[in-house]
C-alpha cells in the first residue's frame, strides 16, 4: 500500500479531540515539573556542594535515599497526603509529586558541576558586594549550561513519558496526557491501531524536538559530570 497520512489526520480531527486535549496537560505539567525542578535542583545543588555543615550531610543523606525508593512504592502514601491537602485530581498535585521525587537526581547533577566551578569567583561577587542570591544567579548558574540541559531532557523525557502517576493523580475525570490518551485509546473490546500508533507518533516529536534543541549541551553535560566532583 502506498504511504498515507490518514493515520495522523484521524488522530488530530477526532470529535473527542483526545490527543490535543492530552498534549495541552501533558506540555503544561511537564513544562512546570521541568521548571521548578530545574530552579530548585540548582539551588540546593550549589548549597550542598559549597556547605561543609553537619545538616549539609543529612540532607545529602535524604536525598540519597531518595534516589532509592522506586515511584511505585510510595505511590500510595502520596496519594493519601495529596487527598489531604485536597491536590487529588489536579494538576498541581501532579507537579508537587514530580518535584519531590525527581529533585534527589536533580541536586546530584547540579552539585557535582558546581564543584567544579572556581568558589573564587562567588568570592569576588561577594567582594564586590552581591549577596548569595545575586552570586548565583549571576556567576554560577550561567556556568551551569550543560547540568542545567542535562537535567532538562532527562527531566522532560521521565515526565513527559510518565505513565501510572497521571492516571492515578490526575484520574479519568480530570484530564489526561499523552501516555494516558494513548491507553484511553485502545477500548475493552476493540482497539484502532492505525490511530493508536499515530497517537504514539505526534507524542514523541515535542520530546525529540527538545532533545535537538538541547543536544550539544546535553553532550557536555554528560562528559563533564563523569569528571567532577
Amino acid at each position: 500500500l502506498p504511504p498515507t497520512l490518514d493515520n495522523l489526520t484521524s488522530v488530530v480531527t477526532r470529535p473527542d479531540n483526545l490527543f490535543w486535549v492530552s498534549l495541552t496537560n501533558s506540555l503544561i505539567v511537564t513544562t512546570l515539573s521541568v521548571a521548578v525542578l530545574t530552579v530548585l535542583s540548582a539551588m540546593l545543588g550549589h548549597y550542598l556542594a559549597r556547605t561543609s555543615s553537619r545538616w549539609g550531610r543529612v540532607a545529602t543523606l535524604v536525598l540519597l535515599s531518595g534516589l532509592m525508593i522506586p515511584p511505585q512504592v510510595i505511590l500510595l502514601p502520596v496519594t493519601q497526603v495529596l487527598r489531604t491537602f485536597d491536590l487529588m485530581a489536579t494538576v498541581h498535585g501532579l507537579v508537587l509529586f514530580n518535584v519531590g521525587y525527581y529533585v534527589p537526581f536533580g541536586v546530584f547533577v547540579f552539585a557535582g558541576f558546581v564543584k567544579g566551578v572556581p568558589v573564587e569567583l562567588e568570592q569576588a561577587a561577594a567582594i564586590d558586594g552581591a549577596g548569595w542570591f545575586r552570586t548565583f544567579w549571576q556567576v554560577v548558574f550561567p556556568l551551569l549550561r550543560p547540568a542545567t540541559a542535562s537535567c532538562v531532557i532527562f527531566f522532560g523525557v521521565w515526565i513527559w513519558n510518565d505513565f501510572l502517576n497521571p492516571l492515578i493523580i490526575l484520574g479519568p475525570g480530570s484530564g489526561t496526557t499523552v501516555t494516558t490518551g494513548i491507553y484511553r485509546a485502545i477500548g475493552q473490546y476493540q482497539a484502532d491501531f492505525g490511530t493508536v500508533f499515530g497517537l504514539m507518533f505526534l507524542a514523541t516529536l515535542p520530546v525529540l524536538v527538545l532533545y535537538l534543541a538541547l543536544q550539544k549541551q546535553f553532550v557536555k553535560g554528560l562528559t563533564g559530570g563523569a569528571t567532577k566532583g
